[in-house]
């Protein structure tokens, strides 16, 4: 019975210390989350604005309509840069974010490549045996548009050669805290269908329309990767947050049933002890009596 309380005890402060661990964790991801929410939501208007500028500048006659990035191939291969987190301890979030990239694969006709970001969304390509053609890791909380700026490079090379027919972006939506919602968005070709002509405006480019529109498609690709990173950062945060709460309560939940648990067996000692007292005192007695 002791060597059970002995095991008990030692669980209790191995569980103890967890729930220490477990709730560091949490305040610390809880200080990170407020940065990262407010640079996901601030860098939501740039990108929109961005592409709203650029549909109306391909509205423009004076733009040339055969730019390659407006008009895919057919090279029959599809490229999704698939974005996750480079540590575990955040829930389902990358759980969700490979089940989507699998679905997305498995719905295509054409074979996909796939550029991952974060180590999680790495493994998974290796483990589901993905056309896996880069990887980007380690790349920090606040990376800025330099930094990302190879991967957005990679990517419109690759769709420049004519080597893919679409690219694809593959990450996490922060919607709350509490939701963190993945989603498949289309990059490359630019979607046309929302253009429309202008009329009744005139428009001055300096230097020239074709020159703007070449650097209006670069400058939105890579405010397109840049913002589905933030967007990324703060879903990982939230995540952590939530999921470190939660096993949290659940360590103290456990410490507090083990300890009741150790209560009753020493309980449940203490009473056999007593007994056993009892019974050696009442044969004392009638030994003595029989005597």
């Amino acid at each position: 019975m002791s060597t059970s309380r002995h095991i008990l005890r030692r669980r209790i402060r191995g569980v103890k210390e967890t729930a220490k661990v477990t709730r560091a964790m949490e305040m610390i991801a809880s200080a990170r989350m407020r940065r990262t929410q407010q640079r996901a939501i601030h860098a939501r208007p740039y990108a929109s604005r961005l592409g709203q500028l650029m549909r109306r500048v391909v509205g423009d006659a004076r733009t040339r309509r055969e730019h390659p990035w407006l008009h895919g191939s057919e090279a029959g291969h599809i490229l999704v840069v698939h974005m996750t987190t480079d540590k575990g301890l955040c829930g389902g979030l990358n759980t969700r974010l490979n089940s989507l990239l699998g679905q997305f694969v498995l719905q295509q006709k054409v074979p996909v490549d796939v550029i991952t970001v974060g180590k999680k969304g790495r493994e998974f390509a290796v483990r589901a045996r993905l056309n896996l053609i880069a990887e980007f890791s380690g790349l920090g909380d606040a990376p800025t548009i330099a930094e990302l700026r190879p991967l957005c490079r990679l990517v419109t090379d690759v769709f420049s050669r004519g080597e893919i027919d679409a690219v694809y972006l593959c990450y996490p939506q922060f919607v709350s805290v509490m939701v963190q919602r993945p989603q498949t968005e289309k990059l490359l070709p630019l979607d046309l269908t929302s253009v429309e002509p202008v009329s009744g405006q005139v428009f001055l480019y300096e230097p020239e329309a074709d020159w703007v529109l070449d650097e209006l498609l670069v400058r939105y690709v890579e405010a397109s990767i840049y913002h589905a990173y933030l967007e990324l950062v703060a879903s990982e945060y939230s995540a952590r947050m939530v999921a470190m709460h939660a096993a949290t309560d659940s360590a103290r939940e456990l410490a507090e049933e083990m300890t009741v648990e150790m209560n009753k067996s020493r309980q449940a000692a203490v009473t056999e002890e007593i007994c056993d007292v009892s019974a050696g005192s009442e044969a004392m007695l009638a030994g003595g009596a029989n005597g």
